[in-house]
Formats: structure tokens, sequence, C-alpha cells
């Protein structure tokens, strides 16, 4: 088996690079290729997968790349979701990062991003942030949300940064704070989740983060409304064996079942049951994901 990705790498944190990276831990042999040389694409490789990037959806793949699967990410931003919509019938297999999106597109299966999880035993010399929240302000409520977090915690480190220092700042907090919008089970929470730190993130109206085996007060910790971010953060902060003890379970449950390896693992058992694509043997073997 010997797969095309497509996708442009004009983020260093684009999702993409972490699918490509958990072909290779599989042993699938990938090829990357950028959207601006489809032209130039092979017909013979035995799955043809493009992932969302954020841009360019309406440019088109070549005729006799087949079979063929898109990774939408974007389903919930408006701007993207109505070019999605219109591009989805080019390929066999539609995969979504969000729930709601798949049940927006016929036919389409949820698949949603996941975490890199931080080695077992790593440290980073103690907590030193009390709040760590990495992103934009965004809009409204969240930016009022994390301002008000600035100013009653100032032991914080809210605002962006590298990638590549992302996961050691959340490992450095005591609690990682996600706002998910329009019903988003985005990269943040299992960023956080992944680093062996307290995640306190909003419920979500779908309840996918039960769905995903994300427990309240096991995995992670919910609010239902913004008065409650204060007090939940005051406890879990005073409580530290209580909060890393979720935290723990947490991480563990990213290690088991929410991997980009996983996710990769997902895709090909369902493109091979759907499209009839041969597996290799050592994917044949395997348990399907989470079971």
């Amino acid at each position: 088996m010997r797969l095309a990705l497509i996708f442009n790498k004009t983020r260093a944190d684009t999702t993409g690079i972490y699918v490509e990276r958990a072909c290779q831990a599989l042993g699938i042999p990938a090829d990357h290729w950028w959207l601006r040389d489809a032209s130039r694409l092979p017909l013979d490789y035995d799955l043809y997968l493009r992932i969302d990037h954020g841009d360019d959806y309406l440019a088109a793949l070549p005729d006799g790349c087949r079979p063929s699967a898109f990774y939408a990410i974007d389903t919930h931003l408006p701007h993207s979701w109505n070019k999605i919509r219109r591009i989805v019938s080019r390929f066999d297999v539609i995969f979504c990062s969000h729930r709601d999106g798949a049940l927006r597109l016929r036919d389409a299966e949820w698949l949603p991003v996941a975490g890199e999880p931080t080695p077992l035993g790593m440290r980073d010399g103690g907590k030193v942030y009390d709040v760590a929240f990495v992103g934009t302000d965004g809009g409204v409520p969240r930016k009022f949300i994390l301002q008000a977090l600035r100013e009653r915690y100032p032991r914080h480190f809210i605002g962006t940064a590298d990638h590549r220092d992302l996961m050691a700042i959340y490992r450095r907090a005591g609690v990682g704070f996600n706002y998910s919008i329009a019903n988003d089970v985005n990269m943040r929470i299992f960023e956080v989740l992944a680093s062996e730190t307290l995640l306190v993130t909003n419920a979500l109206a779908s309840d996918d983060l039960c769905r995903l085996g994300l427990e309240d007060r096991r995995h992670l910790v919910l609010y239902r409304r913004p008065s409650q971010v204060f007090d939940l953060i005051d406890h879990y902060l005073a409580h530290p064996d209580e909060r890393e003890a979720i935290a723990a379970s947490g991480a563990a449950v990213v290690r088991q079942r929410h991997t980009y390896v996983h996710r990769m693992r997902q895709l090909l058992m369902t493109v091979s049951r759907r499209l009839g694509v041969a597996l290799p043997a050592h994917l044949q073997e395997l348990t399907p994901c989470g079971s």
C-alpha cells in the first residue's frame, strides 16, 4: 500500500503533518504532494488522500486519481463550509473532524483530530503557570473569558506560541483552558490532555466528548457556563492530588485511543471496508480503534 498525501505545508502544525507522521509510525509508505503539484501526480497510488489545510478548496485533483478521500477539518467555519460542501462529490470517501460536519454531508465519516502524547515520565521542572491557553483570543465570549483569566491568575500563559513549545507550556501549567467554538472538538483539547495537564473546557451541546470516552471529572473538567470557570480552576489549583489524578487519566485515554496513529488506522480500515482497498497484513491483524 502506498499513499499520496495532498496538502500544503504552509504551516508547520497543519493536520497533514501529523497524518504524515502517523503513516511513518504505521509503516505505510506515503508521499507528500503540495496542491500546486497535483497535476503531476502519478496514477499508481493505492489511495489519494487530500487533507484540509484551510484554503484552496476548489482546486481539483486530476482525473484518474482514484480511489480518493478528503479529510475535512474546517466544516465548523462558515467560509470554509460553503466551499467544502461544493467539492465533496469529487471524492470517494469523506472524513470530517467535526461530527456536526459529518452529519451534514452524505455518507461522511467522523474522524476527530487527535494528540501526540507526552512520553511517559517526561517532566519540565514543575508547574510555573496556574493557567495556560495557547491560541488567539478569538471572538465573544472567548476573548472576554481569556481576559478575565489574565486578570485573575497573574501566573498564566495566555497567547500564541511556536507549535514546538506548545506541549512544554501545557506541561508546566496547573490547568489547561479551552473554549471550543461551534461545537468543535478542537486540537487544543487533545493537546492539553496529551500533556498530562488538567483540561478545563466547555461542555458541547452534542456531548461529543463523552462519545469519545472522555468523562467529566474523570478525564477532564467541563464547565457549562462561563460563570463556573473561576470556581472550577480555583478548586483544582487548591487540590493538586485530585487535579493530577484527572490529568493522568485523561492522558491515558489519549495514549490508548486518540493519537494520530489511531486516526490513520481508522481511516485506512474505513477505506478498505468501503472501497475494497487492500490493507497490508500488519494492519489487517489490528483490532478496530477503540475496541
